[in-house]
């Protein structure tokens, strides 16, 4: 246990410790033990992996608790909902020999066929497309010179969930989760909201644990029916049979853990049959959302078939880093929703019709709440679309310019940060790459994007292969300087 040298108990007196360890059979010294671990004060077993959601300090003092990340499959269009270029406007037609990607004709420019005006105190200028986001513009940091490495559907999520174009790695949420735990034991520390029709481009790679601990994980709730999949059973059991059942598997596992000290994914095990166990009340209490005012649910939209849905997600995103949830994902409908390649003007206002007012409520809401400040909201695609036209109708990929939308957790609000050429083509002011928006949020959550790393195949890996990488803390985003 402590490795203490052995002694006369009745010729030397007995330190604090030593009298734990040799009174009630050692009980005390084992209750000490698991209040220092309790308060990560414990030194790390050399033996067993420590693979828990108790809620842990980060590098340094967070402004934000919780990340909501609102990610828009496809990409949005920014030229078309928060980018205004009147140049674009002006030269619609002409051709100034921007190229088109995969080899295709290069085509004209196309100009934006809506309308932007200027919204709140800030007279940040939106589209009409998105009143209920410029509703809220004065609470948002308007990010429009991200840049990405990829202008791919399966590649550009995986750059920005996880940091590198490659399958099997962590992502945000992970590493989140798996840095500083969750505050309510009952629930996952990283949940993932997606439409119960399927997976987005990428599938479930995008809240994948990759070689970290299975328990850090994304679970996926579903916005329709029951939330959680298989929590209860099929049948009904007689009474205590869910009980002795969680016992007897409780029993074998640990077993086979003390047998095999340091197999993590053994210890992932058994925390996830602990959590089912908790969560089958927490879960449906926690997403009972008749117990919403008919004002909140109007706000979200709920009353509505179009906007239902993503509001449905949005407001269960609230509830989850209301009960303490750290990292909440949602994923809208599968198939790429922004991908418009073809009739722009008609499929762009029907998918923001879908998701903008969802997404103008939440920030809303968390802000009379009290909860913004310490909750940051992130909406953005994967990257941007090009200004040029595609058949005449559609818009192309553009990995070099797109904008994200932030508000709360320490961040400027009413602030615009960088700009696009002309065209909206290419970041060229105060450029952002998607590594650098990883490495900012992680800092607004209290973790040096350098410092959280993990040793696999040799080699210490983090969110932003800091190893290889140049990612840095976007400074001017901030309400308060960033951490040295």
């Amino acid at each position: 246990m402590w490795n203490e040298p052995a002694m006369d108990i009745n010729q030397v007196p007995l330190s604090r410790r030593q009298l734990l360890q040799r009174s009630g059979m050692g009980f005390g010294s084992l209750a000490l033990a698991a209040m220092l671990e309790d308060d990560g004060l414990l030194a790390a077993s050399t033996t067993r992996p420590r693979v828990d959601l108790r809620p842990r300090r980060g590098h340094f003092p967070a402004q934000a608790k919780s990340v909501i990340l609102l990610f828009q499959s496809g990409a949005p269009s920014q030229m078309d909902l928060f980018d205004p270029k009147p140049e674009l406007q002006r030269q619609h037609g002409k051709d100034v020999g921007i190229e088109s990607l995969q080899g295709r004709a290069r085509e004209p420019l196309m100009a934006s066929p809506f309308r932007f005006r200027p919204h709140g105190e800030s007279g940040i200028e939106f589209s009409e497309l998105v009143p209920h986001l410029a509703g809220v513009v004065d609470d948002l940091s308007v990010i429009r010179s991200l840049y990405t490495f990829d202008p791919c559907h399966a590649g550009a999520p995986l750059i920005f969930l996880t940091g590198k174009l490659a399958f099997g790695r962590p992502t945000l949420g992970t590493w989140v989760s798996y840095a500083l735990g969750t505050e309510n034991q009952n629930l996952p520390a990283y949940v993932v909201l997606h439409d119960i029709e399927g997976h987005n481009t990428a599938g479930a790679a995008l809240w994948d644990n990759g070689w970290l601990p299975a328990l850090y994980r994304g679970t996926e709730f579903r916005p329709k029916g029951s939330p959680v999949l298989n929590l209860r059973a099929a049948k009904a059991l007689p009474a205590g049979a869910d009980r002795d059942d969680l016992q007897l598997i409780g029993r074998l596992n640990q077993r086979y853990a003390d047998r095999y000290p340091r197999a993590a994914d053994l210890e992932t095990r058994i925390r996830n049959y602990e959590l089912a166990a908790r969560m089958q009340l927490a879960a449906e209490q926690n997403l009972d959302l008749s117990r919403e005012t008919a004002e909140t649910k109007r706000l979200y939209g709920l009353e509505n078939p179009v906007t239902a849905e993503y509001g449905t997600q949005c407001l269960m995103a609230r509830r989850l880093v209301e009960a303490g949830v750290r990292f909440v994902q949602i994923m809208n409908k599968p198939h790429n929703p922004w991908d418009h390649h073809g009739n722009l003007k008609k499929r762009l206002p029907a998918t923001c019709a879908a998701t903008d007012q969802g997404s103008g409520a939440l920030i809303a809401d968390l802000k009379r709440r009290g909860l913004l400040d310490e909750t940051l909201v992130l909406w953005v695609g994967e990257f941007g679309r090009l200004p040029t036209s595609q058949g005449g109708t559609g818009r192309d990929h553009n990995m070099h310019a797109f904008t994200a939308l932030a508000a709360g957790g320490g961040l400027k609000a009413g602030y615009v940060h960088g700009a696009t050429d002309a065209f909206g083509h290419r970041a060229e002011v105060d450029a952002v790459s998607v590594l650098d928006l990883l490495a900012t949020m992680l800092h607004q959550v209290g973790l040096d994007h350098t410092q959280l790393t993990y040793k696999h195949n040799n080699l210490d890996e983090s969110l932003t292969d800091a190893r290889t990488t140049d990612a840095t803390v976007i400074a001017d985003l901030l309400t308060r300087p960033a951490h040295a």
